[in-house]
């Protein structure tokens, strides 16, 4: 089955390249789309999606408050990403705090997008790298502990070395073998070993489902 999708987005053109994105994904439906705060929570109650992709500068009410409405009053499981331009720390807070389940960049790489989407999905919690530098350390009690600490991560795979956890993280983050190796200043052959290891030792097929492991132990 498909996972279905509300697009909540006030720029038309941006909707349209948002959803083309889509095309080649047929596990992914957007199944409406809306362009204001108030219309995404109708939408989202007549139209019951599992994701909704939230644009935080909406014209009449936020984003954020959008989200917090949405959560309270359907019924149906549904889970917020939000889908922004801009850093702010503040508006990762107030994100995090209306209950999005994600807060990540428009400029993300379709495939990792299309992981965070069923990551999320399946009950993780998702935030872009950039962000997590403003909610670590002093606004911790916003999101679950299991979302910040490393060390449950640590104990359950206490079989990764050091490197691996790096590369790892890296993984996460999306980069590829060859930007992995630029980024720890060692050989596209190291760092395709390393990943090959971790896959093995997570016991998972693929680096994306490595991905998705390490993010629901709360690695990221």
């Amino acid at each position: 089955m498909s996972i279905k999708i509300l697009l909540v987005e006030d720029q038309k053109l941006m909707r349209i390249g948002l959803k083309s994105l889509f095309d080649e994904y047929p596990e992914m439906e957007i199944i409406a789309e809306a362009e204001n705060g108030k219309d995404a929570i109708e939408k989202t109650k007549l139209q019951k999606p599992e994701i909704v992709l939230m644009d935080i500068g909406l014209p009449d009410i936020t984003g954020i408050e959008a989200t917090k409405r949405i959560l309270e009053e359907c019924r149906h499981n549904v889970k917020v990403i939000m889908l922004t331009s801009h850093i702010s720390e503040q508006e990762v807070k107030e994100s995090l705090m209306a209950g999005a389940n994600g807060y990540i960049l428009k400029d993300i790489n379709t495939e990792y997008l299309m992981m965070i989407i069923r990551t999320v999905k399946e009950g993780a919690m998702w935030l872009d790298p950039k962000v997590v530098p403003f909610i670590k350390d002093k606004n911790s009690s916003i999101i679950p502990a299991r979302q910040l600490s490393r060390a449950g991560f640590r104990e359950t795979h206490s079989n990764l070395t050091q490197r691996e956890y790096e590369v790892l993280k890296l993984v996460v983050e999306g980069q590829t073998n060859n930007e992995i190796a630029k980024t720890l200043t060692i050989s596209e052959h190291t760092a395709k070993a390393h990943v090959c290891n971790i896959i093995q030792k997570l016991v998972v097929d693929d680096r994306t489902q490595a991905a998705v492991k390490a993010l629901k132990e709360g690695l990221v």
